[in-house]
């Protein structure tokens, strides 16, 4: 594999977590154009990540949603 496409994704890591977000999965897919003629690989990143975001300091209990399972 192209080390080239390795390191552009390590740094979109590096980048989601600069902000902040735990990245907990990644997944590279390395082909050929299906609509170019020539053999140029292209890549797909897919990346999953989480961050917690603090809440608004309200109370649970004060929810009156009514969709919301107490």
């Amino acid at each position: 594999m192209d080390d080239e496409i390795l390191d552009h994704q390590r740094e979109l890591v590096r980048l989601l977590e600069e902000q902040g977000w735990d990245v907990t999965e990644t997944e590279l897919s390395v082909y050929e154009s299906p609509w170019e003629d020539d053999d140029t690989p292209e890549a797909s990143i897919t990346l999953s990540a989480r961050k917690q975001f603090p809440g608004d300091g309200d109370d649970e209990d004060d929810d009156d949603n009514p969709y919301r399972v107490k």
